[in-house]
């Protein structure tokens, strides 16, 4: 354990939740393009409602980091949200005919309004280290379950191009360089503030499992 970055260690505590997301249900269905129209079109209208509060989080990122370097690359991320992702919820919505007020004001499930809250926690704390610890689920949790796709993807575009917008090199970067940042800033902490990093690392990656039951209630 003494040889494990802080990041690993933060990912060994969240195990079995953490295997439990990355090998769900909707991921191995995704795989294979099999994720029933209702499943997908709630699992779409349900994340599209984070985009908000993730961006607002990154914002918050890059106000409290403590290296010039560290707020650019913070800064490039944020341009690429409002990007090819951006656009590939308009498509899919459009694909599924999801309404106008189900793609800017639906009715949130309650596990969604949680991670809603988390993101605002972290972004309120005026923490550097504290908003790393939900980036890195959000983002490391994805790529984990993406890298495990097949090479033979579903030839649905909805379901193909989210694999591989979660899979792209460019975005597994992005990852590595998140881990590397929480690493770094994590040597630093006090005890308290590594505890509260755990917490909030434990919390996210359980609503993201649980997110992914939700798409089917």
């Amino acid at each position: 354990m003494d040889d494990q970055t802080f990041s690993d260690q933060l990912r060994a505590g969240t195990e079995q939740t953490w295997n439990r997301a990355v090998t769900h249900r909707f991921v191995e269905e995704l795989f294979t393009g099999s994720v029933p129209e209702g499943v997908l079109r709630t699992y779409l209208v349900q994340d599209h409602q984070f985009v908000d509060r993730f961006v607002a989080l990154l914002g918050e990122a890059v106000s409290t980091a403590d290296r010039a370097d560290s707020r650019m690359a913070l800064a490039r991320q944020l341009g690429t949200v409002g990007g090819a992702e951006s656009t590939y919820f308009q498509r899919s919505f459009d694909a599924l005919g999801v309404a106008e007020p189900d793609r800017l004001r639906p009715r949130l499930h309650p596990t969604t309004a949680a991670f809603n809250e988390l993101m605002d926690e972290a972004r309120t704390s005026g923490s550097y280290a504290r908003c790393l610890s939900v980036l890195a689920v959000a983002e490391w949790l994805y790529l984990d379950w993406a890298q495990r796709a097949p090479a033979e993807l579903p030839a649905g575009f909805i379901c193909r191009e989210w694999i591989e917008l979660h899979r792209d090199p460019d975005f597994a970067a992005w990852v590595g360089w998140l881990r590397g940042e929480l690493d770094r800033v994590g040597r630093e902490l006090e005890d308290e503030q590594r505890e509260a990093c755990r917490a909030l690392f434990t919390r996210a990656t359980q609503l993201e499992a649980d997110f992914f039951d939700a798409a089917y209630e």
